[in-house]
């Protein structure tokens, strides 16, 4: 009998030549379950997604209930359906009164596509700035903004008219003029190894972009919804973006993306041409369910108010002459090796003695620390022992 393993690599596609291999058949909480019953505690929670961690009750409960009510009936926004109008209430109720429009998408990439879209037919200009190392998703536009060269060289042409700032160089704002559309921008940039905008530099950027009447696009994808000890990454900066950009914990582990601007703005999609952005499962009933489900307890629970202090437990705890800096906000940490060499072993002798990190994508040098945001302080104290004693190990 041919093995799951050999299907995996028979018939999905690959996105590496390594990939991690491992074969998972049940999860719950913090901890991911083998076949043969070995566990590994998830330490990047899929990463940023299972922000709840795994198998979480009321979130599974909304799913069912939902599941039993419909599925999938028309397209996003032609019919009324409860589960999309709860979830849009709720997020516009946790987002500035400024950001009171949400569209739904199934996925972060899609949420930047249909922000810069959105951004584009409402100033009528094309221009668009991103940042160096930054990441945005895979799909064409979102691969157009993603801010290292080879990344994207194999897929050109991209979008036109796109070019690339360094973050905190106050000088480069004068490259925002009155062509530009819109700046796109993480509150953290995740996939660049953890790197923290200066919080004078947003305040200058946010005035730039004011300045030269185009919009500020926040992507919320990794930060969004308590992973840096506030519901949203833009609050440390106390700027209000004017599109910002949701998925990955939004669905509580199911797959949703949403953007959310001011109305006048997002109605910009409903005429010239009518239909101006359009998609079949965007908001799908079960996914919204799930969202709601989840967000909802993210913020009523006081779960944001404990992710600086597990931030501090981690920095506590992880102590090994091989780490240089532990770098990020709340529970989006970068541990820095200063080694690729190091990350590669680290990761795989983590999956020998049983937690599961990563690697960024544009910087290989420091492992990925995110586990859930309900992680027990026993279970972080735990989780250091076994990276501090794999580290021993390599």
């Amino acid at each position: 009998m041919i093995s799951n393993r050999q299907l995996f690599l028979n018939y999905l596609g690959q996105t590496s030549e390594d990939p991690y291999m491992l074969e998972i058949e049940r999860a719950d909480g913090i901890y991911l379950y083998a076949p043969d019953g070995k566990k590994y505690i998830d330490l990047i929670s899929g990463v940023s997604v299972s922000s709840l961690g795994h198998n979480f009750k009321p979130v599974q409960e909304a799913i069912i209930e939902q599941t039993q009510k419909h599925l999938h009936l028309m397209v996003y926004g032609e019919f009324i359906q409860t589960p999309q109008v709860k979830l849009a209430e709720y997020i516009c109720k946790l987002l500035p009164a400024e950001l009171n429009s949400v569209y739904f998408v199934n996925s972060g990439s899609e949420a930047i596509e249909g922000a810069v879209k959105l951004a584009k037919r409402y100033t009528g200009k094309t221009k668009m700035f991103s940042y160096v190392n930054a990441y945005h998703g895979s799909s064409h536009a979102a691969l157009s903004l993603c801010g290292n060269e080879d990344f994207k060289n194999s897929f050109r042409p991209l979008l036109p008219e796109v070019y690339t700032l360094e973050l905190n160089n106050f000088k480069q704002l004068e490259l925002i003029d009155k062509n530009t559309a819109c700046v796109v921008l993480e509150p953290i940039q995740a996939e660049a190894g953890i790197i923290i905008p200066e919080l004078a530099y947003m305040k200058a950027l946010r005035e730039a972009c004011d300045e030269n009447s185009c919009l500020l696009i926040i992507d919320e994808v990794q930060t969004g919804f308590g992973r840096t000890g506030k519901m949203f990454g833009f609050q440390h900066y106390g700027i209000i973006p004017d599109i910002v950009c949701f998925a990955k914990a939004l669905g509580g582990g199911m797959p949703i993306g949403a953007f959310a601007a001011a109305t006048n703005v997002m109605q910009s999609f409903k005429t010239n041409p009518v239909l101006g952005h359009i998609t079949t499962f965007g908001g799908h009933p079960v996914c919204a369910a799930a969202a709601l489900a989840a967000i909802s307890h993210i913020n009523e629970s006081g779960l944001v108010n404990e992710v600086v202090k597990k931030e501090m437990l981690f920095r506590k705890h992880l102590k090994h002459n091989k780490i240089r800096e532990i770098r990020g906000k709340g529970l989006l940490l970068a541990i820095e090796t200063g080694s690729f060499d190091s990350v590669l072993k680290l990761i795989k002798q983590g999956l020998k003695d049983g937690f599961v990190s990563d690697w960024f994508i544009f910087h290989d040098t420091a492992f990925r620390i995110a586990p859930p945001l309900n992680i027990t302080e026993e279970e972080i104290i735990l989780a250091c022992g076994m990276i501090n004693k794999a580290l021993d190990r390599i």
